[in-house]
């Protein structure tokens, strides 16, 4: 299903809907590119009117967003083909406080990276045993690595693609990630260090130092199979990037501010996270999801506007 969302505070685009439908001929238009796409003459032809008239009402519905259109060629010369672009239109009547704030946020398994760059040790599990080989770097690119609820590497990264949730025509007031995350050693050290990096959209927000790689005592959540002497769970990060700068569970990185972002710039949002090569502590990363570690969530990104 197809949505359309509107209110008060963008009244020239809620104009323009009420506009278009105001008029019983651009009604029984939409009814009929809800089932097939036509062209201007053929919606002529199936309402009984003059196809100038036809093309008159194609451009209201076409300026208010409600139908798409796309020449294409025809027998003689182009010809304007219509489909529908939504199922449902809500109209929220009242506008936004001017202080008020919204947020959006969408949750992604840590087995969903679009790109890596891993070195053993390194490897994937699931809640049912481990994806592929460990220390095998072609396990992440195993069509079952969707299903890890953790994965570690000694060094390199992993990198996500979120849908950009900030609604077209708002400004970002802030950037969270929150993950549970630390060092990678074999088996594990408690005194591993590992400086931890941060990129979104390319820009290198900052670097925060895990202590360690835990597993000392079991993860409240990790399954019943998976062995003791492993990392068994890591720390619950909170990264905010806003307009004073980029923060780990309240303490300041970085200077890189919101704007730098550039968030309004396309319909995905790119979350890099690993080791740099000049960093000083390359000791690897452990992320867990909701079923491993101690904290139920997977990598969260929420968008403040």
């Amino acid at each position: 299903m197809k949505y359309i969302e509107l209110d008060t505070d963008n009244a020239e685009q809620l104009c323009a809907v009420a506009k278009a439908l105001s008029s019983p001929t651009r009604i029984e238009i939409l009814k009929l590119l809800y089932y097939y796409s036509l062209n201007v003459a053929e919606i002529a032809e199936k309402l009984g009117i003059p196809a100038s008239s036809a093309g008159v009402h194609i451009r209201i519905l076409e300026s208010a967003g409600l139908i798409n259109t796309e020449v294409q060629p025809g027998t003689r010369g182009s010809m304007k083909l219509c489909s529908r672009k939504s199922d449902f239109i809500t109209i929220r009547m009242s506008g936004l406080a001017k202080n008020e704030s919204q947020t959006r946020s969408v949750s992604m398994p840590v087995g969903a990276f679009t790109d890596c760059d891993v070195y053993p040790t390194c490897g994937l599990a699931s809640l049912d045993g481990f994806i592929g080989e460990e220390d095998k770097r072609e396990s992440f690119y195993r069509p079952e690595r969707i299903n890890a609820q953790i994965l570690w590497t000694s060094s390199g990264y992993v990198e996500y693609r979120f849908p950009n949730l900030l609604p077209k025509g708002k400004t970002a007031k802030s950037l969270m990630l929150s993950m549970e995350i630390c060092s990678e050693a074999a088996n594990f050290r408690e005194d591993w260090k590992s400086d931890i990096t941060l990129w979104i959209n390319g820009v290198d927000c900052g670097t925060w130092t895990s202590l360690g790689d835990y597993g000392k005592r079991r993860g409240n959540l990790s399954p019943a199979w998976w062995p003791m002497g492993s990392t068994q769970y890591g720390v619950l990060t909170k990264w905010v990037i806003n307009g004073e700068g980029c923060f780990v569970n309240e303490k300041q990185i970085s200077a890189v501010s919101i704007e730098q972002l550039d968030l309004a710039g396309n319909y995905y949002i790119t979350v890099r996270i690993g080791n740099k090569p000049d960093s000083q502590y390359i000791g690897g990363f452990n992320i867990f999801g909701k079923g491993f570690g101690d904290y139920p969530q997977d990598i969260v990104l929420s968008v403040e506007y």
